[in-house]
């Protein structure tokens, strides 16, 4: 768990040389099928509210 308050600047280290790492090994994607989490996370349209007719 990484906590920003507590380590300035220890995400962008973590990011710039262990994720190279997980994907060499191949556990971290490199490529997604969809754009958005919700589309990676095969997760249904978001639900849109109909606006009410006055």
């Amino acid at each position: 768990m990484f906590a920003p308050h507590l380590t300035p600047g220890g995400f962008d280290e973590f990011v710039e040389k262990v994720i190279p790492i997980l994907q060499e090994r191949k556990v971290f994607r490199r490529d997604y099928a969809s754009s958005t989490l919700r589309g990676n996370l095969a997760l249904p349209e978001a639900w849109q509210p109909v606006a009410k007719a006055v």
